[in-house]
Order: structure tokens, then sequence, then C-alpha cells
């Protein structure tokens, strides 16, 4: 079985995009935001999924009391299953009681199993990963989830299903990443975009250039320029001032579906207030006419008969983009956000 982790009012919409996804899906509700499944996981066409936080593939049932009965589980699973010559990393959490119970206990039982490995298998311990990087194809993972003190689910995911899975499989524990802050930023909204690089596992650099749709009141701006980077921001209304007044920054007053550069650019940023459909074709567009390198755009919704229309975006990007996910972010409210890289060269064209 496959376990997916959602935010916990997230349950019923996770629902109808698993049977969106899977034709006949069907789910068993575990715990708050734990929804548990049997559908068949292809490699070759992994699914994306924007409502599932993680997953834990072939997840199985798992019961110790003691600390060192939980340590020896875990390592029974991972020196049986894991290769030993190549990376592996190790994601320990508890799902019950409120914020933080059980954290304490996973940070027993993690010392003991690395205490475990010490004593018994040093090569696999030294190929413990701490790193949150986007997987590799030669990364394994071992997730084990505590939904009391007792009892949990353990996943062994073995090289390369971590890679194959990775737009439903993060490297953060639990998929979860915490919320930037900074009182400096115009809005809050900048942490969408700093949690959307740390996902797509890049960041805006020095001397790029950006161009940020629906920019004002000029968060995203506000990110990109602190990297020095260039930024052409799109808008009816003009950004804070002092953005306004950096060298840097080009502002065109317009329409922000409307705009096209007139040479490809490093990023297409846009977190417009928009119909959900609209910022998907914008989306589509940008990708297809190559306008941008990398992109993040926020898709926002207004009512529940809007999630379907994420669809589109799920069949024609995997063609198109050498990378990307489709997620709601941590810092997401009422929204979801798409991120990808494009290949350096135009995808092949079928024949005719």
């Amino acid at each position: 079985m496959h376990l997916f982790l959602t935010e916990p009012a997230d349950e019923p919409i996770l629902c109808d995009e698993l049977k969106r996804t899977f034709v006949g899906a069907e789910t068993e509700l575990l715990a708050p935001g734990l929804l548990r499944t049997d559908v068949q996981l292809q490699s070759a066409t992994p699914p994306v999924l924007a409502f599932a936080r993680q997953l834990l593939p072939n997840a199985e049932p798992v019961n110790a009391v003691s600390i060192r009965e939980w340590s020896e589980r875990l390592f029974e699973a991972v020196a049986s299953r894991l290769p030993e010559s190549q990376p592996w990393r190790l994601h320990l959490a508890a799902h019950y009681g409120g914020e933080g119970a059980g954290g304490n206990r996973v940070r027993f039982i993690r010392e003991a199993f690395r205490e475990q490995l010490r004593k018994r298998r040093r090569q696999l311990l030294r190929l413990l990963e701490q790193a949150e990087t986007p997987f590799h194809e030669t990364t394994s993972l071992v997730q084990l989830w505590l939904t009391a003190p007792d009892t949990g689910f353990l996943s062994v995911a073995p090289a390369p299903t971590p890679w194959q899975l990775r737009r439903c499989v993060w490297p953060f524990v639990k998929g979860e990443l915490p919320v930037a802050s900074d009182k400096a930023a115009p809005s809050r909204a900048f942490a969408k975009l700093v949690e959307a690089e740390q996902r797509l596992g890049l960041r805006i650099a020095a001397e790029e250039t950006c161009v940020d749709l629906g920019a004002c009141p000029g968060s995203w701006s506000y990110v990109a320029l602190n990297r020095g980077a260039r930024v052409i921001a799109v808008d009816r209304s003009p950004l804070r001032e002092d953005l306004m007044a950096n060298p840097r920054l080009t502002f065109h007053q317009g329409d922000a579906f409307k705009f096209g550069p007139e040479i490809p650019v490093d990023w297409l940023l846009c977190d417009v207030i928009a119909a959900p459909e609209r910022s998907v074709e914008l989306v589509l567009e940008w990708v297809r006419q190559r306008r941008c390198r990398r992109f993040i755009v926020t898709i926002k919704f207004k009512g529940q008969g809007d999630y379907g229309k994420l669809e589109p975006l799920k069949h024609a990007l995997p063609p198109l983009c050498k990378e990307f996910f489709l997620t709601r972010l941590c810092a997401n409210k009422n929204e979801a956000c798409v991120a990808g890289i494009l290949p350096e060269s135009p995808p092949a064209q079928p024949n005719s």
C-alpha cells in the first residue's frame, strides 16, 4: 500500500485528485491528513499530485514497544533492502498528538538506530546523507512515521524509486518546509518564492533576468533584486517605492497576461491574482514558446470546482520540461504552485 500525507483539511481534495489520476482508486483515512491507497504507481509515468504533501511508497505497518525494538525493526529493513554502495536518506517523524508530540521518541529512535549501524553496518552509516537537495537516480529513501508511540508505517524505497517518484516524494521530512520570515519584504508572499526555489533545487542568481508578472507590491521582485538579478516587473500599479528606485528593476505598467519579453529570460515569476484557467494558460504559453528557462507560478483557486483545472498542466508539462513540480506549498493558502526547468533544446516533435 502507499500512504499520502496532505493538509488535514485537504483529504477530500486529495481523494478526488487520486480518483482523477487513477481510475477506480480507493482511499482510506488512517489519521488526520494521512490517506492509504493501493493504486499502482508506474515509474514510467510518475503521478503528479498537487495536494499530496508527501508519499510513502509501499509502506508497511510496523509495531514496536521500546526504542530499542524500533531501532531493530528499522535496522533489519535497511540492512536487508538497501544497496551498500549507494547514498541513502532517512526520514523519521511522528504523526500523532499535537505539535511536537513524539519528537523525543523519534530522536531517541534515530540515535539508537545510528548506534546499530556503527556496530553492524558502518558502510551504510557512511553512505547516509543529511541533505535536502533533489534526489539523484542513485539515492534511496527510508521513511518511518510513528502514528502512536508503539505503531507506525515504514517505507523503504531503493534507488531509483525516489527519483522516479520525485513529483510526489520530497527530500524533506513529511514533505514540509518552514515558512520563511522577512519583515523587510513588501508582503509575506515572498515566502512562496523562497519555498518554490528550495523545492526546485535552484535559486535566482546574480545577473539573471526575471520577469515578474503581477508584481505589485513587489515581494517576488524583492527576492530577485536582493539576489542581484535584473527584474522586469509588470503590473497595473507600481511596486513599493524603494523597489521602483532600484536600477536593476524595469517597470512596465499594464496587463500581465499581455506582456511578452523581447528575448527569452532566465525566470518567469508570477503570483498574479487571476482565475486558475488563465494562469494555467499563461504557463503553457510561456513554456511552449520558450520565453523563459525556468518558471515559478502561483495558481489561485476561488472554489472547490477549481482544483480539477490543474489537470492540463499535469499532461502538458512532462514532455516540455526537464524538471517540474506542481504542489500546494507550505506557504500557500487556497492556491498551488507550478515550477519547472526547460531543457536546453526544444523537445523533439513526433513524426506526423
